[in-house]
């Protein structure tokens, strides 16, 4: 596996052509207690860059953008039950959804851990 990241501060966990997408520390750092997300549909298929569900906190909602055009096929009901998941481990236990992917060749663009740690000293 490896983690891909955005510059909307989501993380792909890449496993062939599936990931597991979720939001960065820095996210859930700027977004203070997660108190609501609202996830995606199972079987949606979204392009890159469009809206796949809602993260809420008691500062701020904030839009969790699909890193990768695909097809959601699973989705964290943990985090529906439990919202702060996204606060206590949003690398781990506070995935958002899983998806599969429609053009893998998108996660070039992507960032490498180095790179996502220097964009976002300056975020």
């Amino acid at each position: 596996m490896s983690k891909k990241y955005t510059e909307d501060h989501e993380w792909l966990d890449i496993a062939g052509d599936s990931a597991t997408v979720g939001i960065t520390h820095h996210a859930q750092d700027a977004l203070g207690d997660v108190v609501f997300v609202d996830l995606p549909e199972v079987g949606k298929t979204y392009a890159q860059k469009d809206t796949a569900g809602v993260v809420e906190s008691v500062k701020a909602a904030a839009d969790v953008y699909m890193p990768v055009s695909g097809t959601v096929t699973e989705v964290n009901e943990a985090l529906r039950a439990d919202p702060s998941l996204a606060n206590s481990d949003p690398l781990g236990a506070g995935w958002f959804f899983k998806v599969k992917l429609s053009d893998v060749s998108q996660v070039a663009a992507l960032m490498d851990e180095t790179s996502y740690s220097a964009f976002e000293k300056n975020a």
